[in-house]
Parts: C-alpha cells; sequence; structure tokens
C-alpha cells in the first residue's frame, strides 16, 4: 500500500493556491469513505442526503462559514492541544474534555445521528458535520497548538510565497498535485480488507493521537521564521498527507456504518 500512496508524490509540483483541504482533501475523504459504506449505510445516508454525494456535503460547514448563524460551529473544526503529551497523557485529557472542539463534536453527531426523533433538516445537518470534522481531525494542524492557532501564526514562504504553516496542509501540500478529488481518491484509495476492518476498529482518540504525532513533528521541523518550503516538502511530506487522507475516509465510512448500520 506505500508504494500506492507514495507514487503521487512524483506527480506535478507545481504550487496552486485555487483548492483547500476544505475542498480537494474533504472530498477526497468524503469520496472515499462512501466507496466503503455498509449497503444499509449507503442507503441511509442517501434518503438523508438525497442527490448530494458525501464528497460535495463534506464542504457545507466551510460554506456556511459566511453565515454568522453558524458561528457555534467554528470551534468544531479542531482542538488545541498541548505539546509533548504521550498517548495515555492524550487520552486522559480527552477522557475529561468537555470543550466544544472537534473531539467532542465527533462524538456528539454520531450519539445524535443515532436518535429515531431527529427531523431530516437536522439529521442533514449533522451528517453534514460529521463528515467535515472527521476530515478535520486527520489534517495534523487541526490537532495542535493553540498559541500559534494550529500553525497559522508560524509564517513560512511556499515556492517563494508568503503563507503559514497551517495554510501549507490545509490546501498547499496537497493542491501542489494538481488533481481532481476524483482523480486524487483513484490515486491514493487502495488498502486491502485487513487494513481497512483494522483502522474502522479504531476509536476516534486514537485517531487524534496519530494527527497530533505528525503535528508535533511539523512543527520540530521549522527551524527559522520565514522557512522557504518547496519540492523538498512535497516530496517528504506528500506521502503523509496522502495516508491521512486514505485513514480519514475509512474511518468516516466505519463510524457511518456503526451509525446506521
Amino acid at each position: 500500500m506505500r508504494r500506492k500512496l507514495f507514487f503521487i508524490a512524483i506527480l506535478f509540483y507545481v504550487p496552486l493556491t485555487s483548492m483547500a483541504w476544505g475542498m480537494l482533501g474533504h472530498r477526497v475523504v468524503g469520496q472515499i469513505a462512501e466507496s466503503y459504506l455498509t449497503p444499509k449505510a449507503a442507503a441511509a445516508i442517501k434518503d438523508i442526503l438525497g442527490n448530494e454525494t458525501m464528497a460535495l456535503a463534506s464542504t457545507w460547514a466551510d460554506f456556511v462559514r459566511s453565515d454568522h448563524e453558524y458561528d457555534y460551529i467554528s470551534p468544531w473544526h479542531y482542538i488545541n492541544v498541548a505539546d509533548n503529551l504521550t498517548q495515555e497523557e492524550l487520552n486522559a485529557y480527552l477522557a475529561q474534555d468537555t470543550i466544544a472542539d472537534a473531539y467532542t463534536k465527533i462524538n456528539f453527531l454520531a450519539n445524535e445521528l443515532k436518535r429515531k426523533d431527529l427531523s431530516k433538516d437536522v439529521k442533514k445537518m449533522y451528517v453534514r458535520l460529521l463528515i467535515h470534522i472527521v476530515g478535520d481531525v486527520h489534517q495534523p494542524m487541526h490537532v495542535s497548538r493553540e498559541e500559534d492557532a494550529g500553525g497559522n501564526k508560524i509564517k513560512v514562504f511556499w515556492f517563494g510565497q508568503p503563507t503559514n504553516l497551517h495554510s501549507v496542509w490545509d490546501d498547499k501540500l496537497i493542491s501542489s498535485e494538481q488533481l481532481s478529488y476524483t482523480e486524487y481518491t483513484n490515486a491514493i484509495n487502495y488498502t486491502n480488507k485487513a487494513q481497512r476492518q483494522a483502522w474502522m476498529q479504531q476509536p476516534v482518540s486514537q485517531w487524534i493521537y496519530d494527527s497530533y504525532v505528525i503535528a508535533q513533528k511539523l512543527y520540530a521541523e521549522v527551524k527559522a521564521p520565514d522557512q522557504k518550503l518547496s519540492y523538498r516538502y512535497v516530496y517528504d511530506h506528500i506521502q503523509t498527507a496522502n495516508e491521512q487522507l486514505l485513514k480519514g475516509g475509512v474511518h468516516l465510512a466505519g463510524l457511518m456504518n456503526q451509525i446506521f448500520g
């Protein structure tokens, strides 16, 4: 599987700015998830979303950011975590977490969607949110430090253009591959049944920890202000990004299968 994931790293390395993890990455996660739903879960989601695919539904939570009615969901996209925690320490923190963040809201949405008395409109909103937030927690900088806003305050140059570490991982790294979300999905969606089953059985706390470990490494790599990132950074990190997208899709499918059968 690693060879399949890695081949995309030798494709085009031209930086683009038109797509974001909120578009490209989220839709890749949604499309991968749709391919691993049980028939019962697929039918239930089809009934809720209608003709809207999981890929298209995945970006709703970003599109509504311009509507102040939805300001309350802004903290649901990420989780702030202190540096240098062991997995046991992070799990202990999550066990006591009551903040409105990505971890608590994934659990909230999953539990709510099991209720039989939800209106169809609420179900649609909750499914859209769950698809999106599961994608978010697989972007490592969404599981990172509060003091630099998940890398937003860490300024870097991407192929000579000023940006920040969070934006590199939100969109610039994967958009450099110059693939549509369907092409990207086809390029990385290679797993075997045993691997999928293992990933689907992982708790949300494991997803959080895996992203956290990656984020800690990314922070450590930033050696100076305005560090210059380009081809070598793509080569070093595209496989990690692709694996996170793939895991996100499989994890999302597993969660939807648990909720809807």
